[in-house]
């Protein structure tokens, strides 16, 4: 089957693998600081870390027809797709990029707790509390609209909110133990993930 030509979908395509290639370099590449020694972890936070894997894995594996829109017959669709598919994966690696420079030294990939550990509240985490997993679901969001069939967009979404809230909880566990009244107070002004939804 021929692959044709279709400026949008291949620009989005291109955009979209940039953005891949700069959110992977931000965990891979970036100069880490001395980390402290852990106060304390959560290893439950692996099967959540675990099924966001499992997401990604579904929307690159379930993929449409290379450089085409996710939604053939619909022009109007398929550039609104392309365009917030665009906008979700700039927008997430900027996110991500914002969060790990505030974290620091305290980013980990599993929820833990340092000596010394401060509680994130400006910068992204003025606006979300966990704007990785914001900059992560936005990822997914853009890969599923510029590779994907939609129903394994669907599902993946589905995966990954459940993994994204197992890890949320094993997080905020731990914070809610060290900081008690002073992350209560920012968790009841400042959304989890998304603003005006979770």
């Amino acid at each position: 089957m021929p692959i044709t030509y279709n400026f949008l979908p291949t620009l989005t395509f291109v955009i979209v693998m940039l953005c891949w290639f700069t959110f992977v370099g931000i965990f891979v590449l970036r100069k880490r600081p001395p980390s402290p020694p852990d106060r304390k972890r959560e290893p439950g936070s692996l099967f959540g870390l675990a099924l966001q894997a499992l997401s990604y894995g579904i929307v690159w594996g379930f993929h449409r027809s290379a450089f085409t829109p996710i939604v053939p017959r619909s022009k109007w669709i398929a550039i609104a797709a392309s365009i917030l598919s665009l906008v979700a994966a700039v927008g997430s690696v900027g996110l991500i990029m914002a969060a790990v420079k505030t974290l620091g030294k305290e980013w980990s990939l599993t929820a833990r707790l340092v000596e010394g550990h401060k509680l994130a509240t400006t910068g992204a985490y003025a606006h979300v509390r966990h704007p990785i997993y914001t900059g992560m679901l936005g990822m997914l969001l853009a890969t599923g609209l510029a590779f994907s069939h939609w129903a394994a967009l669907l599902a993946a979404l589905v995966i990954f909110f459940v993994g994204t809230t197992i890890r949320i909880r094993s997080e905020e566990k731990l914070l809610r133990e060290a900081f008690g009244a002073q992350f209560e107070q920012y968790a009841a002004h400042v959304p989890a993930l998304v603003p005006g939804l979770y």
